[in-house]
């Protein structure tokens, strides 16, 4: 068996060959989007906050195409209980943190916290460098095909409580998306789907890729919901 996610000399290939065909506005979308279309929190210009790195894995299933998630556990100290793509901080051996170490931290990290096989996996694109003011975090999305789908769920439970998929199409329906009111005062799209609430920098994402993979559908954005909201 090939191996998704091909290395030279130990360097993650980004590829395109062989994507389906329902990918191609993704990666229209990844090769146009400008950094503050994503986000208006960019790297500081210092150079300061921990290089890290996040896996936006599309795959299909019953329902058609469908993006992995996980719900990190309620214990840890950054971003306890709350949904997000697999991801962490870049270690040494991930290798240059502005060449291929954001692509093999990513799917070392899907790894160590979904189990998943990153051999499954073909890496086709990366978003531009953002940034969490809350953690320090400067975070490169890395987007990837699962083309050999293999069994996920939780390793560690003290990093993560469950990981599960969501479905596109629920990620596009209306009556799951609302706008998500921090105490701070803070709003940011959030989606209610899979009795969770993914809100913050993953919902924030999610929203720009369907919006300029022009897979949104319009909603109601005066919907609002706490942070507590719960199924």
């Amino acid at each position: 068996m090939s191996r998704a996610s091909e290395t030279r000399s130990g360097a993650v290939v980004v590829s395109r060959k062989g994507l389906p065909g329902w990918l191609d506005p993704v990666v229209r979308a990844v090769d146009t989007v400008e950094p503050l279309q994503l986000s208006r929190f960019l790297p500081p210009e210092d150079g300061a906050g921990r290089q890290s790195a996040v896996l936006i894995l599309f795959g299909e299933g019953d329902r058609g195409p469908e993006l992995l998630l996980m719900e990190r556990a309620g214990t840890l100290r950054s971003h306890a209980g709350q949904p997000s793509f697999p991801g962490g901080a870049l270690d040494p051996e991930d290798g240059d943190p502005h060449g291929d170490g954001p692509l093999r931290a990513a799917l070392r990290e899907a790894q160590e916290e979904t189990g998943l096989d990153p051999a499954g996996v073909q890496v086709f694109g990366v978003l531009p460098k953002l940034y969490i003011p809350v953690s320090g975090f400067v975070v490169t999305p890395v987007l990837g095909w699962w083309r050999e789908p293999s069994a996920v769920g939780v390793v560690d439970p003290a990093e993560t409580a469950r990981v599960f998929t969501v479905p596109v199409a629920d990620l596009t329906d209306p009556g799951n998306r609302a706008t998500a009111v921090h105490p701070s005062g803070h709003r940011g799209p959030a989606f209610l789907v899979e009795s969770a609430l993914v809100w913050g920098f993953t919902a924030g994402i999610i929203d720009r890729l369907l919006h300029y993979a022009d897979w949104e559908r319009p909603w109601d954005r005066e919907r609002q919901v706490p942070l507590d909201w719960r199924a």
